[in-house]
């Protein structure tokens, strides 16, 4: 009896192996997405990493091993070439020996278009979850160049203007669930074993970003009205979805630095607004934010819109959104 009870048991271990072996090898891009992917995938297995630490998908280059992860992957999650345009190449060289999705074609996504210069507060951002952004992009397509691509123009400063659409679509929580949504039935579709676990895994997900969402609401709810100064405009999801004041950032692009023309304009709102905040950003050079704040009352803090220094996993997500708005109250509302 004891030495069946031994064959079971061994017969159970090699099961529970196999079962994990089966588990799809993921890919994912950056780390807001992969923290969406490895929500899903908890307890089936670990999406691996592309752009870990605090690296930057706009200023990254390919390393050796990153190249090997997408040769052993039966799934590779990204969002799109406008925003990792670096692995355009790699994932074209693959010849689709894996399931490859650009989850910015992901149906039911609101896409905002970029905005054009520095200072983009001629718009009213007064109004929680009622900014009508059609009238200030009067022309543009809220879903041009689908799938992610845009085209670059050059102003006269020599900074880029994009048409197209701002990739920077998980600082939307309903962009998330969205995206997540996405994540699973692919997953389901590509490990429908695991198809169940996956499924459950997606309503948690999405429980936990009902809860963040009120948690957000109410502590920005003081400093809500109070503009800021961005480094780069990378949250008009956040903005919209929030209700948040942003009054201009002061690069479009990190991958273009401003010229001396854009930075004085930025510098002249920074003295008009006052007693703001101008936001700068872990990964890229906070010089640019002391420039337009000297001589002004403006005070100085950091908002880290892609996780460049959480730790990756299920949690960075909410530890993402969590931080703006907490770094957002700290700043625009200091003690004493």
């Amino acid at each position: 009896m004891k030495k069946l009870c031994m064959l079971l048991l061994a017969s159970c271990a090699l099961g529970a192996a196999e079962a994990r072996a089966e588990a799809p090898n993921v890919v994912v891009s950056i780390k807001p997405i992969h923290s969406v992917v490895a929500s899903i995938m908890q307890g089936v297995g670990e999406p691996a990493l592309i752009v870990d630490g605090g690296a930057s998908p706009h200023t990254y280059t390919m390393k050796p091993s990153n190249a090997a992860a997408l040769q052993k992957a039966d799934v590779i999650f990204w969002l799109g070439p406008s925003l990792e345009a670096f692995l355009t190449k790699p994932l074209a060289a693959l010849g689709g020996k894996a399931t490859e999705v650009a989850l910015s074609e992901a149906p039911a996504l609101t896409k905002l278009p970029f905005r054009e210069g520095g200072a983009f507060e001629a718009h009213d951002h007064g109004h929680e979850g009622d900014h009508d952004h059609d009238a200030h992009h009067d022309g543009h397509d809220h879903n041009a160049a689908e799938g992610g691509e845009h085209a670059h123009a050059h102003d006269e400063d020599g900074e880029e203007e994009h048409e197209g659409f701002d990739m920077h679509l998980w600082l939307d929580p309903k962009n998330a669930a969205v995206l997540a949504a996405k994540v699973a039935e692919t997953l389901e579709t590509a490990d429908p074993a695991n198809a169940a676990r996956y499924h459950a895994n997606l309503d948690r997900f999405t429980t936990r970003l009902e809860t963040l969402d009120t948690e957000i609401r109410e502590t920005i709810a003081p400093v809500k009205d109070k503009p800021f100064i961005v480094f780069h405009d990378a949250y008009q999801y956040f903005e919209k979805h929030f209700g948040v004041r942003v009054a201009g950032s002061i690069t479009v692009s990190p991958e273009t630095m401003p010229g001396a023309e854009r930075i004085s304009e930025i510098h002249a709102k920074v003295k008009t607004l006052g007693a703001t905040c101008v936001f700068a950003e872990p990964q890229f050079e906070p010089k640019l934010v002391k420039v337009v704040t000297e001589g002004t009352s403006a005070r100085a803090g950091v908002l880290d819109p892609e996780g460049g220094t959480l730790t990756a996993g299920p949690d960075l997500y909410f530890e993402l959104m969590d931080g703006l708005a907490t770094s957002l109250k700290a700043c625009l509302a200091p003690a004493g």
